[in-house]
């Protein structure tokens, strides 16, 4: 059940990251409201698959979704550049913490 509730956490600081650009620097309240939820829900989901992951593995899988989900989104949504070095190395990090998972 940790894990579950850690890969949730992790999309959820994709939506926080998401929420705080379209925030446009907490100028605007819907998406900084959203910011608001998203970030206390995902560091709350995160507090709890720390009871039985260990810290390092935990933290680090829960950053390489957040870190991953955001440069998708940013390259989807955002059109930010998608090369192929970049798909490369979201690769690479979707592989470390895969194999995290399974190290752990």
């Amino acid at each position: 059940m940790a894990w579950v509730v850690l890969v949730v956490s992790g999309v959820l600081e994709t939506v926080w990251a998401a929420a705080l650009e379209a925030s446009r620097g907490f100028s605007r309240l819907w998406p900084s409201l959203l910011f608001l939820v998203a970030l206390g829900a995902s560091m709350a989901g995160l507090a709890y698959a720390l009871r039985t992951i260990p810290v390092g593995t935990g933290y680090a899988v829960w950053v390489g979704i957040g870190a991953v989900g955001t440069a998708l989104y940013g390259m989807v949504v955002l059109h930010e550049p998608a090369s192929v070095l970049r798909l490369l190395c979201l690769a690479m990090i979707i592989g470390g913490v895969v194999g995290l998972r399974f190290a752990s």
